[in-house]
């Protein structure tokens, strides 16, 4: 049996059960490798559990201080700042993005707003042509392509996921509009002055404390394929490439290479759970956060098999019930099953961390089962 540190108070015994069992015989054969699952109410850390290896010799023990590549998980986060700068009147969401950034207006992306843009409506979820997997690690050139790329469908017309390009596209707005990149903004004004061990853009200094990565054994269900979906995952240009690990980890990509704990995750989403708040001092105001957390798009996704709620980054729990049994509920997933989540009805908000990638795009069996487990005992 793998040992499982930290703690869990007597009433959420079943969710250490559920967790340990993980490590044993995981649901769909996803036996954890090493993981960690953390639940904040209030501001106070209520459950912290955590276990398993985090290289593939089995030398180096997952810890509390182990640094897990959360992928798309990255995208409530950075959700979260383009969030404060609505707050700030630097952005707004009925805004049009063309306004802020011309060149992005080319090929009938001028009427496209910001709103639209963040909740995935806005056509540009990958490149066709495809483009060189090597173009992603040159932020200018992959920016110019964006810009010239005519969208792949009317935007405004449903939600369609786009896995990485969003965080460019957001990415560049954040700098035009705050004169940082958004990775540095998370630095200076969120991780460092609460002490949240979390980063988009991570240094050389941190990469020890990163755990290897267990890619998963089959590819994702996109449903019946299309174009759109081709373009969005499966061309040879639609994700980073051609480049080591350590590029990847020192750029910002703020939809997809953010590398951070459980507990940060987690306590950093008490802002959306806990009404704007972070450690007593209010983060976002009530308006902002409401407009950030509401309804902008809901349907069949265009990319994803699934119907989604979008609101302003965040993925919302209605419909597809993977982040517990309340609809108010926002997250978001990444690739292979992290998942952060915040509940206002609970003033809960937790996240699941681990290094042994499973297939599912969402809703992972191990994740959903700790909450399902979590929210039973609650």
């Amino acid at each position: 049996m793998t040992e499982i540190h930290g703690f869990a108070p007597a009433k959420f015994a079943a969710v250490k059960d559920r967790f340990a069992q993980n490590f044993v015989d995981g649901p769909e054969g996803l036996t954890e490798k090493g993981a960690r699952f953390t639940v904040v109410r209030d501001g106070e850390v209520i459950l912290d559990l955590w276990g398993g290896v985090s290289n593939r010799e089995g030398t180096t023990p997952f810890t509390d201080t182990t640094l897990t590549p959360i992928f798309s998980s990255t995208k409530a986060v950075t959700a979260l700042m383009i969030a404060r700068l609505v707050d700030q009147g630097k952005l707004d969401y009925n805004y049009k993005v063309s306004v802020l950034w011309p060149e992005f207006g080319k090929n009938g992306k001028d009427n496209i707003t910001l709103g639209q843009l963040i909740s995935h409506q806005g056509g540009l979820s990958g490149f066709s042509p495809p483009i060189d997997p090597a173009t992603w690690f040159d932020i200018p050139a992959l920016l110019e392509a964006l810009c010239n790329q005519t969208p792949l469908w009317t935007p405004g017309e449903r939600s369609g996921y786009h896995p990485i390009t969003i965080g460019y596209l957001l990415g560049e707005i954040f700098r035009r509009a705050d004169g940082r990149t958004l990775g540095t903004a998370l630095r200076e004004d969120i991780a460092e002055p609460f002490g949240l061990d979390l980063r988009i853009g991570t240094p050389e200094s941190e990469f020890a404390r990163i755990s290897e990565m267990w890619k998963p054994t089959r590819a994702p269900d996109l449903g019946p394929l299309d174009p759109i979906k081709q373009a969005a995952f499966l061309d040879k240009g639609s994700s980073p490439a051609g480049r080591g690990s350590g590029d990847w980890r020192k750029m910002e990509i703020p939809s997809a290479n953010g590398h951070a704990t459980a507990e940060a995750l987690a306590k950093l989403m008490q802002v959306v759970a806990n009404g704007g708040q972070l450690q007593g001092q209010t983060i976002l105001s009530e308006k902002t956060l409401n407009d950030a957390t509401k309804e902008r798009v809901f349907g069949r996704d265009r990319v994803l098999p699934f119907d989604l709620s979008w609101g302003a980054g965040f993925l919302r729990n209605k419909g597809i019930n993977i982040y517990g049994p309340n609809a108010r509920t926002v997250g978001h997933s990444g690739w292979g099953g992290s998942c952060v989540l915040a509940d206002p009805d609970t003033r809960i908000s937790m996240a699941y961390v681990m290094n042994k990638q499973s297939h599912f795009l969402i809703g992972d069996p191990r994740p959903v089962g700790l909450i399902n487990a979590f929210y039973g005992a609650l």
